[in-house]
């Protein structure tokens, strides 16, 4: 097994250990919470592309790593559009 199948990524799904059962979260509060998680993400895949010399491994990372800022770009854009809104509301 290549080093890039033991680096399967983590899906940066809210973690569980976070989720209130018994009141609802704001969006905002969510896509916060979905921001964290990515850039943590974001983070620990830097730290694996700092060590491994592994060209596949080295693929899989970048390319998740574009993915997760892509999804960091989506997440900030929608709360700076749900506050843009709030303002002019």
């Amino acid at each position: 097994m290549g080093l890039a199948q033991r680096l399967r990524i983590i899906s940066t799904f809210p973690r569980e250990d976070i989720q209130r059962e018994d009141d609802a979260m704001s969006q905002r509060e969510t896509n916060l919470l979905w921001l964290r998680d990515t850039l943590e993400q974001l983070a620990a895949c830097q730290q694996r592309l700092e060590w491994t010399e592994d060209a596949e491994a080295v693929g899989v990372l970048t390319q998740t790593m574009l993915r997760d800022l892509d999804r960091c770009r989506r997440l900030c854009l929608e709360v700076q559009r749900r506050s843009q809104f709030q303002t002019a509301a």
